[in-house]
C-alpha cells in the first residue's frame, strides 16, 4: 500500500521515493512498523482480553507452579497476526502472489486457532476443537497452499523440485510426470507435493504450537526462526547471492522477506508482553498461525528439508511428544518425565527462566548451522 503509494505513484516527482524500491530498505520499515504496532495495540488487546475474561486453563498434570498462571489472557495472538498482516500490506509489492499466499496461510492457521481458543473459554476447560477437527482444518489449509503454488508452476514462477542440502546436483521432483499430461489421471501426479507440503505446513504448524508452554519460548524461538528465513529468502531472490550461493534463484519470493521482516518486528513486540512472567499469552490463535507462515515460507523458497534446522527447537518439542506418547502406547513406559520435553527439565528442577533462555540459545545454534549449510553444497 504504502510501497504503491510512494515508490509507484510518487517516486516521479520525489526522487528519494525511489528508496522504497529496495527489499532491504523496505523489510527494515515492515520490522519496526510490526514491532510498534505490537507495543503499541499490546496493551489494548491485553485490556480487551481481561474485560472479555478470556484467560488460560491450566491443565492439572503440568508442573504446580504453572497453576498461578490460570487466568492470565489468552489469545494474544491476535496481536502477533495484526501485526505481521499490517505491516506486510503497507511495505510489500501486493502485486506478488507469493505475499498473498504468506498472509493467507497465517491468515488462515490464526481462524483454526482462534476456534480452538475461543471453544476452550466458552466451554470453560481446556480442549478446545477435537484433534481430528483440528488436523483436518490444517490439512485443507496446508492442500489449499499446494494448490496455489501449482497454479504459479504453469507460470514458471515456482519450481516442485526439492532442494537437498549438502546435494546441489540432486533435485528430485515431487510431481510424477508420466502421470502430469494423463487426461483423467493428472491430478495423481501433484499427489506426492500436495502430501509434502501439507507434512511441512502442518508439522511447523503443531510444532510451534507444542513449544508454545512457557512464558516466552515459542516467541523467541519465532525470533530467530523468522530471521534465519528472512535471509534465506533475501538471497534466494537475489541474483548474485543466489548464484554464488548455487541456489535456485526465485525473482519473486524476494518481497517475502518483507514478510519475514515483519513476523520477527511482532514477534520481539510480543515478546515485550509474554516475557516471564507474561501478561498474555499467544494461544493458538498466534502458535498455529506462527507455525503455519514459517511452513509455508520454507515450502515457497524451496527450503523445506532446511526447515527442522532452522527450527530445531519446534522440531525437538514435537518429537518429545511423539516419542512420549508412542513409547506409552509400545511399553507403558515414559521416556521424558514430562512431554513437551521443556516440561521435563522443569520436573528436573531447571527454573523456567532458565529452561526458556537455554532453549533460545539451542534455537540460535540450529538457526545459524542452518545458514552455514547454504555454503556447504
Amino acid at each position: 500500500m504504502l510501497y504503491w503509494l510512494l515508490y509507484v505513484k510518487l517516486q516521479h516527482y520525489v526522487a528519494p521515493f525511489r528508496i522504497f524500491r529496495y527489499v532491504t530498505f523496505r523489510t527494515a520499515f515492515a520490522s519496526l512498523t510490526a514491532l510498534f504496532t505490537a507495543l503499541i495495540v499490546g496493551p489494548l488487546v491485553i485490556g480487551r482480553l481481561r474485560e472479555f475474561q478470556i484467560g488460560q486453563y491450566i491443565r492439572e498434570e503440568g508442573p504446580k507452579a504453572h497453576q498461578k498462571k490460570a487466568g492470565t489472557p489468552t489469545m494474544g495472538g491476535l496481536l502477533i497476526v495484526i501485526a505481521i498482516v499490517v505491516p506486510t500490506l503497507l511495505w510489500a509489492d501486493l502485486s506478488n502472489r507469493f505475499v498473498w499466499i504468506a498472509v493467507f496461510s497465517t491468515c488462515a492457521f490464526a481462524a483454526i486457532g482462534f476456534t480452538d481458543d475461543y471453544t476452550k473459554v466458552a466451554h470453560h476447560r481446556n480442549l478446545g476443537l477435537t484433534a481430528r477437527a483440528k488436523l483436518g482444518l490444517q490439512i485443507a489449509t496446508a492442500i489449499i497452499v499446494a494448490s496455489m503454488l501449482i497454479a504459479m508452476q504453469t507460470y514458471n514462477m515456482y519450481s516442485t523440485r526439492l532442494i537437498v542440502p549438502f546435494f546441489k546436483q540432486f533435485h528430485p521432483d515431487l510431481v510424477v510426470q508420466s502421470l502430469e499430461h494423463a487426461r483423467h489421471l493428472w491430478f495423481l501426479a501433484f499427489l506426492p507435493f500436495m502430501a509434502f507440503v501439507a507434512l511441512v505446513i502442518v508439522g511447523s504448524s503443531n510444532a510451534v504450537n507444542l513449544t508454545d508452554g512457557l512464558d516466552g519460548l515459542a516467541i523467541g524461538c519465532t525470533v530467530i526462526a523468522a530471521g534465519a528465513l528472512a535471509v534465506l529468502t533475501y538471497v534466494s531472490g537475489h541474483a548474485t547471492f543466489a548464484t554464488y550461493l548455487e541456489l535456485q534463484r526465485m525473482p519473486q519470493v524476494a518481497e517475502l522477506t518483507i514478510f519475514c521482516g515483519a513476523m520477527v518486528g511482532s514477534a520481539i513486540g510480543f515478546l515485550w508482553y509474554n516475557a516471564h512472567p507474561a501478561e498474555v499469552f499467544m494461544g493458538d490463535v498466534g502458535s498455529l498461525a506462527l507455525g503455519g507462515a514459517i511452513g509455508t515460507v520454507a515450502v515457497i523458497i524451496k527450503q523445506e528439508l532446511l526447515l527442522p534446522f532452522i527450527g530445531g527447537v519446534f522440531v525437538i518439542e514435537a518429537l518429545s511428544v511423539i516419542l512420549q506418547v508412542g513409547s506409552y502406547k509400545l511399553r507403558k513406559k515414559r521416556i521424558f518425565k514430562m512431554a513437551p520435553i521443556h516440561h521435563h527439565f522443569e520436573l528436573l528442577g531447571w527454573s523456567e527462566s532458565k529452561v526458556i533462555v537455554r532453549f533460545w540459545i539451542v534455537s540460535l545454534v540450529f538457526a545459524l548451522f542452518a545458514l552455514t549449510t547454504l555454503k556447504l553444497r
